[in-house]
């Protein structure tokens, strides 16, 4: 099964869970069943989102302390992806 990041709107942490190609994790809570976690004081209803790394390319841990791959233009010049 192949690997996806998805980051969190509310707290901003950037997880690493493997899933189906056909599914998608929309809330904190379904991200955190997926992956063992514990919510916190995180609502379960919290959006996130996966992120565009085309699955297996990039792992959250490269990503520092769970920065989306572009806030600090780590995947591109200046963070705007597909914009030279």
């Amino acid at each position: 099964m192949p690997t996806y990041d998805y980051v969190c709107e509310t707290n901003g942490k950037v997880v690493e869970v493997r899933h189906r190609m056909s599914e998608l994790l929309s809330t904190w809570g379904e991200l955190c069943e997926q992956s063992g976690m514990q919510p916190g004081d995180t609502p379960a209803d919290a959006p996130v989102h996966k992120l565009a790394t085309g699955g297996q390319v990039v792992k959250s841990s490269s990503l520092g302390e769970g920065a989306p791959p572009c806030a600090s233009g780590g995947c591109c010049g200046g963070g705007m992806c597909g914009i030279d």
